[in-house]
């Protein structure tokens, strides 16, 4: 009995909430016009923005409106369809059919319109005295750069709580929670212009190739910052209905998978710093590797007498799994943990995999081998990219990370993102002696030859690697992961490039279809990050010199002079969708056309000549 009178006192307490509200609206609307537009302020968070690292806005909150229909108090359907059409971007026969076929007094007409369309639509309500319309303020989230590292920024719902992505992950820090509602803002280690290169190039990659995904990603090895993250396929934040959970996939994050003969590299590394060869030590590859249970690990080639530069130059399975007997299992192990393998970075991104690297007293017999080739073991390619750190930073591991910095809402205290500091995991000579044979994999002997820069010294390693196929729990006989890294320059990198096609359709080898990728992302950024290339002069002078301009001029009614603008300022004029630019040269601008002072016109194209 006291449980059949609780259910009736909590639902009649849900139907005078009901009606509490729907008579809220029925008063508004009654009123013949709709509630002034103001600037949120009670009962909204003041939600922080994302920005890159050069303060470019990734997500800023934003005022929108949802505009209302109470149906009751329609006087002129008419008239209102007709006024509210071309403010709202409908027909005024859409509006029309959805509040006549509605089953409920009250809908909304539209979400989420623009504050300037807000206004309008304001001041048309009351011109006209048109009734049964509300225009209610919110507050929403504007992505600018669109489909741009849309996975690394995640986006809010509809209660402007983040969902995925950075959104998430730092939502409390963007909402303000426990700072009043206020806000800080987070900066990211993204460089936007960087970025725009990766996904351009991941696009041009997943097409040519017919794969089902790309990843492409740049990370500077002695901060760990990551410059450019990019997953395709993508998706517009703008329009969150339109992605689905594929599109939406942080790939470089949360999925793992076999990495292939790139992680030689670390493999045999790790063999070589721990004693158990040398870098003269000598392995006869005869095509086949049999193990003491007879299972066989086939070569691409019987290369014959091979030491560790000829497994990293030829990619010599063979040669790395009896590089591997020199080793006890669990020795091995806790070298290839060393690299943070079957551990979390930390990096910052929600959802992060572990991968995994099994206990080696689980191991069977094929397991020394095979993970020395790559196999039986699941990375992220974050993890790649931290492993590579310490090949490029002379034996010193540092971890990515996606955040740099927090930014208090009075933008007065800055607090630096930290993610761990360095640790060496190898000595400095064993990374050294493996860049050295990956630069030896970029030549015209190796497989990562279409790799090379010319006047750049890459080191660069390749890999084709099998994927499970779920059905049958057996490698699959045509899905691969193409991959190639490159660290630049080979001398002291700066730069780790990582590129990995998920299910090319032909072509499966990644000495043929990433290393060219990789060599297109490198001339592209080389130049933009101010990496010296061996034919840059220097030149001694014994006086003063005057330093061009760094600015780039604002492009508004007409063309301004370039004259002296480096080139690497002069490529942001590359993103604009308005004008077509083409930069020749390099150095600084001496000639352009049209000359300056000329009218801009939609699509119209500007050449710049620089020396």
């Amino acid at each position: 009995m006291n449980l059949k009178r609780r259910y009736y006192v909590i639902f009649s307490c849900f139907i005078i909430f009901t009606v509490y509200l729907l008579a809220h609206y029925c008063i508004l609307m009654l009123r013949g016009k709709p509630s002034s537009l103001t600037r949120p302020s009670a009962g909204f968070n003041e939600r922080g923005s994302i920005l890159d690292r050069n303060g470019r806005f990734l997500a800023l909150q934003i005022r929108f409106a949802d505009v209302c229909i109470w149906r009751p108090s329609i006087n002129d359907i008419e008239v209102l369809s007709n006024e509210l059409a071309p403010i709202l971007e409908m027909s005024s026969t859409e509006i029309r059919e959805k509040i006549n076929s509605s089953e409920s007094n009250f809908l909304y007409l539209k979400r989420q319109i623009e504050d300037s369309s807000a206004r309008r639509l304001s001041a048309v309500l009351d011109e006209k005295k048109i009734s049964g319309v509300l225009v209610q303020p919110i507050v929403g989230r504007l992505y600018p750069e669109k489909n741009l590292a849309s996975q690394v920024i995640g986006f809010v719902g509809d209660r402007n709580r983040g969902l995925e992505g950075i959104e998430y992950a730092f939502n409390d820090t963007l909402d303000g929670v426990g700072n009043d509602g206020k806000g800080s803002q987070v900066v990211l280690t993204i460089d936007t212009y960087v970025q725009h290169i990766l996904e351009r190039i991941a696009l041009k990659t997943m097409n040519e190739t017919r794969a089902e995904a790309v990843m492409l990603l740049a990370m500077d090895p002695r901060s760990g910052d990551i410059l450019g993250s990019a997953s395709l396929p993508g998706f517009d934040l703008n329009n969150i209905r339109e992605s689905n959970e594929i599109s939406r996939m942080n790939r470089p994050v949360i999925w793992a998978y076999e990495p292939g003969s790139v992680f030689k590299v670390f493999s045999i590394a790790s063999l070589i710093d721990s004693g158990a060869i040398s870098e003269n030590s000598v392995f006869n590859c005869n095509g086949v590797y049999v193990t003491n249970s007879g299972i066989r690990i086939n070569c691409l080639g019987a290369h014959g007498r091979v030491t560790a530069r000829e497994i990293i130059i030829h990619s010599c399975n063979a040669g790395a799994a009896y590089a591997s007997d020199n080793i006890n299992s669990g020795a091995f192990y806790q070298l290839l943990n060393n690299y943070g393998f079957g551990q979390r970075t930390g990096a910052g991104s929600p959802g992060e995999t572990a991968g995994y690297l099994v206990q080696s007293e689980r191991w069977s017999d094929r397991s020394k081998p095979t993970l020395a080739m790559g196999q039986e073991i699941a990375v992220s390619a974050y993890q790649m990219l931290q492993a590579a750190s310490a090949v490029a930073n002379d034996g010193v591991l540092v971890p990515p990370r996606i955040v740099l910095k927090i930014i208090s809402p009075d933008g007065r205290t800055e607090t630096e993102w930290e993610n761990g500091e360095g640790r060496r995991i190898l000595k400095a000579e064993t990374a050294r002696a493996m860049r050295s044979y990956m630069v030896d994999a970029a030549s015209s002997i190796g497989t990562g030859w279409r790799a090379s820069v010319e006047d750049m010294s890459l080191a660069v390693k390749t890999g084709t690697a099998q994927i499970i196929d779920p059905a049958t729990k057996r490698y699959s006989d045509t899905d691969f992961i193409a991959s190639c890294i490159a660290l630049l320059p080979a001398e002291s990198p700066s730069l780790i490039l990582y590129l990995a096609i998920i299910k090319p359709k032909g072509e499966i080898f990644g000495g043929r279809i990433a290393a060219p990728a990789i060599r297109e992302a490198a001339e592209s950024l080389i130049d933009y990050l101010g990496i010296p290339r061996g034919r840059n002069p220097q030149i001694n002078h014994p006086s003063s010199i005057n330093i061009p301009s760094s600015r780039l001029p604002a492009i508004q009614g007409s063309i301004p002079d370039f004259t002296g603008i480096s080139k690497r300022v002069l490529m942001p004029l590359l993103l604009r969708d308005d004008l077509n630019v083409e930069i020749r040269g390099d150095g600084w601008v001496r000639r352009q056309s049209p000359p300056p002072g000329t009218p801009v016109t939609g699509g119209m194209t500007v050449i710049l000549e620089l020396e």
